[in-house]
């Protein structure tokens, strides 16, 4: 009875919502509030939308991604000699190098919430290449026992889809998919889509401000006339061509016949013109969890508070998008067999470090406790390794370090002995007399322990400091 159950939920699972095709795709874009259609393409014309999908594409890409084999023990070493090394951390294709793959694959999860790359598997059907895919073109679809399958719109133009364009049909193994933030956990809800609203404003703002502009910075009005105009379309052509434009601000207007200008348009100041602007900018770094000051919005940043929010970059902005991206290789590109022996991982230990005092500091510590080597740190800031003869690989412990059990040894204390007698001081007592003897030996007039007065020394040993003279 179970099995049938199984076979009927299969049958009755729901199908992928798919963003970036079909009607879904054109519900969520299209016309805004503010009047304005934004689309993928679109958004990019905007500086801040720009600027946001550049940081986070170029910082991915920057990033050196290895893929490692677990050596037992919690160790890791770079399988290099693995075909999938070369792929990803080199060129994963004739056409790319592996920073225009990757910067190509988080552009698209930025502005369609989708990544698809095509896998060319050999006649052993290990991976020789990747390629990436428009997301724009992929359809994700159910066949009729529930299987996932893709289905691509083949063009040599990376525009809208036609008609004319091929169907090209691919299953989960010629695929590997990179989904963003969705509904099904299976295909990602492009950002731009979800905020349009947010983005259109922005452009409506822009095109506001270039009108203005073009005007000569100057507001739109009425040219009033006391008598009847008998071409008004000419007397409107010969002000603009004589006023408009920003290439005519400035100039002083000669009114003919009694006629009379009168501004009807409110001032920018009065719209909050620029603060929208700056609002908008806040706005579009939120929705993609860039700190404002990475886009050039300096105005709630300060030096102190910088370093910090570059951290939360790394851990809030990057870590998803590059958790996202080594799972996918993971599922699509590793065997099964392969999976419990080999993993990918970015390197993000060069965003993670700080100021110059600081990495110097955490090395020293690194070192003077023993879970860092000199080559270790040398590898960090790309600097020549020792060779061993030198100790470049030594792992070295602070020899002052002591177990606290052990302490008291260094003083000569025996904190083993907790009979508490008044033996202890007295050997104390002589310790004390054999070192001031010694001082007063090899003292001179400047030594202190040699100018010691007779009642510190009887103080210190409890015998009369005369005694202690005929005794010298």
């Amino acid at each position: 009875m179970g099995f049938w159950n199984w076979m009927k939920s299969r049958k009755t699972r729901a199908d992928p919502t798919n963003s970036t095709a079909g009607s879904m795709y054109r519900a969520y874009y299209g016309y805004t509030t503010s009047g304005k259609t934004v689309t993928e393409r679109s958004s990019m014309q905007v500086s801040a939308v720009y600027a946001c999908v550049r940081v986070l594409s170029e910082a991915v890409a920057s990033l050196p991604l290895h893929l490692y084999r677990e050596e037992g023990k919690g160790s890791k070493v770079k399988a290099t000699e693995h075909p999938l090394y070369f792929l990803l951390h080199d060129e994963p294709n004739e056409e790319m190098t592996a920073y225009t793959f990757w910067e190509t694959l988080m552009t698209h999860l930025l502005l369609w919430g989708n990544a698809y790359v095509q896998i060319i598997r050999n006649g052993k059907g290990e991976v020789i290449s990747l390629y990436p895919l428009m997301p724009n073109r992929m359809t994700v679809d159910r066949d009729e026992d529930g299987h996932i399958y893709y289905q691509y719109l083949w063009s040599k133009s990376t525009d809208a889809p036609t008609l004319k364009d091929t169907v090209v049909k691919l299953t989960p193994h010629e695929v590997m998919h990179i989904a963003g933030l969705g509904f099904d956990g299976l295909v990602g809800y492009s950002p731009i889509a979800m905020a349009k609203n947010s983005i259109g404003l922005s452009m409506a703002c822009e095109e506001y401000g270039s009108k203005f502009f073009a005007n000569g910075a100057a507001p739109s009005g009425v040219l009033e006339h006391p008598g009847i105009l008998k071409d008004p379309e000419r007397v409107r052509d010969s002000w603009q061509a004589a006023f408009g434009g920003s290439q005519n601000a400035g100039k002083v207007a000669v009114l003919e016949e009694g006629m009379k200008y009168s501004p009807i348009s409110i001032n920018p100041q009065e719209a909050q013109f620029l603060d929208t602007r700056k609002f908008q900018i806040d706005e579009i770094a939120r929705i993609f969890r860039v700190p404002p000051h990475m886009i050039g919005d300096l105005d709630h940043s300060n030096y102190s508070t910088l370093e910090e929010q570059s951290l939360e970059f790394v851990t809030y902005s990057l870590q998803p998008w590059l958790i996202r991206i080594e799972a996918a290789i993971s599922r699509s590109l590793l065997t099964r067999e392969e999976k419990g022996v080999f993993f990918a991982r970015f390197n993000v230990d060069g965003l993670l470090r700080g100021n110059y005092a600081s990495r110097m500091q955490g090395y020293a510590t690194g070192i003077g406790n023993g879970f860092m080597s000199v080559n270790d740190v040398r590898r960090l800031e790309n600097w020549d390794l020792l060779s061993e003869e030198e100790g470049g690989d030594l792992y070295l412990v602070n020899g002052s370090m002591t177990p606290l059990k052990n302490a008291g040894a260094s003083y000569g204390l025996n904190l083993d002995n907790d009979s508490g007698d008044s033996n202890s001081g007295e050997d104390t007592g002589k310790e004390n007399v054999e070192e001031e003897q010694m001082g007063a030996g090899e003292g001179t007039a400047g030594n202190s322990r040699g100018r010691e007065s007779p009642a510190r020394r009887k103080k210190s040993t409890g015998k009369p400091a005369d005694s202690r003279r005929r005794k010298r």
